[in-house]
Formats: C-alpha cells, sequence, structure tokens
C-alpha cells in the first residue's frame, strides 16, 4: 500500500498525472465536436499518431501544438489545461452567457446574483472594512487608526498567515512556494469573516491576483484602496527599514511600476479610493472616515 501511495505522489510530481487528464480532455471534446483523429490532425497540422499518444496521456505537448489543436476544435486553450474537474453544462452555458454581456451588464449581472443568491447585507459589509492596495502605501497605518478610531479589531492578514503557517512570509514562500500561501491566505481571510462580525483589515499587496479570495473579500467587506504614487511606496518601504526591493535589483523602480500598473484594474474594484500621498496619517484619517458608513453597535441602535 506503502509503494502504491509513493508511485502516485512520483507520477503526480512528474506530471502524469495532468498529462492523462490533458488526453481525456482532447479526446472528449474532439467526442463532442464530431470530430475523427484523422480530420483533427488535418485540421490542426498535428500528427494522428500523435494526437494518439497525446489522447493515453503519453504525449508532452508544446503550447504552439497545443494552440494549433485547440484551435481546430474552436475551443480556448485554457480549456484544455485547465486542471479542475470537468464543469457541468450550466457552468460553460453562464460562462458564455457573460462573456457576451457588455463590462457595465456584467457588473450588473454579478450584483443581481449576489442579492438573490444571499450575498453579505450591506450592513455586513459596512462593518468590515478591508484595506487593498501595493505595500508602502499606508494601509497598517491607516488600519490601526481607523479600528482604534472605530473601537473595532485590526487584522493584518500577512501577520495572521505567519501565525497560522507558524514561519515568516518569505519562508513559506521559499520552502512551499506561491500556492501554499495562497491557501493559508484563504484561509485567514476566512477565520477572520468567521471570527469577527466587524473590523478594520490589512490585505497583502498581492491579494486582488487571486480571484476566489479577492471575490469574497469583495462579497464580504467594504473594500477601500490605499494608493500613492509608486516612489511614495517605495520609500515608504525602504523607511521601515525594508531594504529587499533596492537589493539586487538596478530595475526595481521599473519593476514597482510594472506591478502598480499590473494591477490598477483589480485594485479599482474596491468600493473606495484614498490617494495617501503627501498626507499626514492623522489627514487621511479624518478623509477615510468620511468615505465610510461605518454601522453602530446594536447595542446603540436599540438605544437610539
Amino acid at each position: 500500500m506503502a509503494r502504491h501511495r509513493n508511485e502516485t505522489a512520483k507520477k503526480l510530481e512528474n506530471g502524469e498525472a495532468f498529462l492523462t487528464q490533458l488526453g481525456e480532455r482532447v479526446r472528449m471534446i474532439r467526442s463532442r465536436r464530431g470530430m475523427s483523429r484523422k480530420v483533427l490532425a488535418k485540421q490542426s497540422k498535428v500528427s494522428e499518431r500523435y494526437l494518439a499518444q497525446l489522447e493515453l496521456g503519453k504525449g508532452n505537448c508544446s503550447i504552439v501544438l497545443l494552440r494549433r489543436i485547440a484551435k481546430a476544435m474552436s475551443v480556448p486553450v485554457a480549456e484544455l489545461v485547465d486542471d479542475r474537474p470537468e464543469r457541468e453544462v450550466e457552468h460553460l452555458l453562464l460562462e458564455q452567457f457573460l462573456d457576451r454581456l457588455s463590462p457595465a451588464e456584467r457588473v450588473e449581472a454579478r450584483d443581481v446574483l449576489l442579492s438573490h443568491f444571499g450575498g453579505p447585507s450591506s450592513e455586513d459589509r459596512r462593518g468590515r472594512v478591508a484595506l487593498i492596495g501595493l505595500r508602502g502605501g499606508g494601509k497598517s497605518t491607516l488600519g490601526k487608526l481607523l479600528a482604534e478610531k472605530l473601537e473595532v479589531p485590526f487584522i493584518e492578514l500577512d501577520r495572521e498567515i505567519e501565525k497560522r503557517s507558524g514561519m515568516a512570509l518569505s519562508e513559506l514562500f521559499e520552502m512551499f512556494g506561491q500556492q501554499t500561501f495562497r491557501r493559508f491566505e484563504r484561509e485567514a481571510l476566512e477565520k477572520a469573516l468567521s471570527d469577527h462580525p466587524r473590523f478594520v483589515l490589512a490585505t497583502g499587496g498581492s491579494l486582488v491576483t487571486e480571484p476566489a479570495t479577492y471575490e469574497l473579500l469583495l462579497t464580504s467587506c467594504l473594500t477601500v484602496w490605499v494608493r500613492t504614487q509608486p516612489d511614495q511606496h517605495m520609500n515608504r518601504v525602504i523607511e521601515q527599514g525594508d531594504l529587499r526591493p533596492m537589493a539586487e535589483n538596478a530595475k526595481a523602480m521599473d519593476d514597482l511600476v510594472s506591478i502598480l500598473k499590473s494591477r490598477e484594474p483589480l485594485y479599482a474594484k474596491a468600493d473606495r479610493v484614498i490617494d495617501t500621498e503627501g498626507k499626514k496619517p492623522e489627514q487621511s484619517l479624518r478623509e477615510l472616515s468620511s468615505m465610510i458608513d461605518f454601522p453602530k453597535p446594536a447595542t446603540e441602535r436599540r438605544i437610539a
């Protein structure tokens, strides 16, 4: 039994399980399209023999060949390499429906779905303020001040991840990689939502790049993008004693600008935006306080 488990683990590590799933998906989609292997070979300009090997899970296909196969079957390459379980028909139809809506219509459709299928109430969201944005924008400083003013817990998600994992973030990344970090991040957010009806939360700058976790944050909290100029982001991180942004990287500022630019559309999904450039923390706090309509505790509402 132990030997079998070791062999299975080795296959997964070598990617054999993924290749098997890829082959099954190609064969299934080809069959669904009513295409013979011979027809697919002709239209994709990939040999029939190679396609047979691929469908058996024995062909390590290059991305160029895979793109030709996907194009011949009129499906996105992503559908072939998606390692999630096969999605049900309703999921696929809904995805196609959303794709043909305009961006504004998709926003409206998401709101309708949330309201119909029991998303958090407006009051619940307002009682949980989540600060997002690139590192060095002022999330931690501003978050602590806001939590003190509102008399609610202040939670730094990165520190919660370190508590759950028992190691520093740098060690977590080095030893277990991005996937494990994202799992701890999601668990830490879920625990914060479960344990606290009200809080101020400071997230890591990259949380917005994990769609499922970011969607949970957006639907559960009032989100605020704490932003500033790239040079301010860099200077504040260095002032905190962290010289890593400059270590062995002469183009650190170029990299930061590139990261910020790529994430801006994600950060822009926040409910509110505050720019902290050139402002003292107390000034930013007053501005932020005026932006949010934080609900009163239940006891205060009853007295009123």
